[in-house]
């Protein structure tokens, strides 16, 4: 809309955020009175919304306090209150899979196979299950590669020599696949997660 006055706006909430007000209080630039009320509306209408993520986020995070599940997921890197909470409400107890690689292919996060003559190929991810909570967990695993790079544990070495061999995007969908096996074990053997060795503990 802010195109069609010859206004361009970087991608992102925070510009966007930050450039509206900017914007409305600008008398010199071309902007009418009617798409002024217009843009209004709108920025209302963002920082309503703004709003009411911040109530949602700060009642997950008490209610993930309140979880001793939910406070054993956090424990694992890329694991926050929201990812843990959603997490926790999709796998349960973890006891409906018979093993972590089950409920990582639940959420999509395995790749797909295909085989013929006897040679199996692997493809890129499934991306069954809940889209919103894969998501997430791709979100958090971003978070785990971007500070691998600056450790020498043994995850991170893992991560680099992933996203050296294959890429980015591997190495962070890999890391995703990575903690929904180990969220997985944490909820079905009722352990914590061992940070020397990257899997979970009793």
């Amino acid at each position: 809309m802010l195109g069609e006055y010859g206004i361009v706006l970087p991608k992102g909430l925070t510009t966007l955020r930050r450039s509206i007000p900017e914007l409305l209080e600008d008398a010199e630039n071309g902007l009418s009175d009617r798409f002024r009320n217009l843009l209004v509306r709108r920025y209302e209408q963002l920082t309503e919304l703004d709003e009411h993520i911040a109530f949602y986020t700060n009642e997950l995070e008490i209610l993930s306090r309140q979880d001793d599940a939910c406070q054993r997921l956090q424990t694992i890197p890329g694991f926050g209150p929201i990812v843990s909470s959603a997490f926790r409400s999709a796998i349960g107890d973890g006891r409906a899979y018979g093993h972590g690689r089950d409920a990582s292919a639940s959420l999509g996060l395995v790749p797909r196979q295909h085989s013929s003559g006897g040679k199996n190929v692997l493809l890129g991810i499934s991306k069954r299950g809940d889209r919103s909570l894969r998501s997430q967990l791709v979100h958090g695993a971003r978070a785990v590669v971007v500070q691998a790079a600056r450790k020498d544990d043994p995850l991170s070495r893992w991560i680099n020599r992933i996203r050296e061999e294959r890429g980015w995007n591997k190495a962070v969908v890999a890391m995703a696949n990575k903690m929904a096996r180990i969220g997985w074990a944490i909820l079905r053997y009722n352990t914590y997660y061992q940070p020397a060795s990257g899997q979970s503990a009793r």
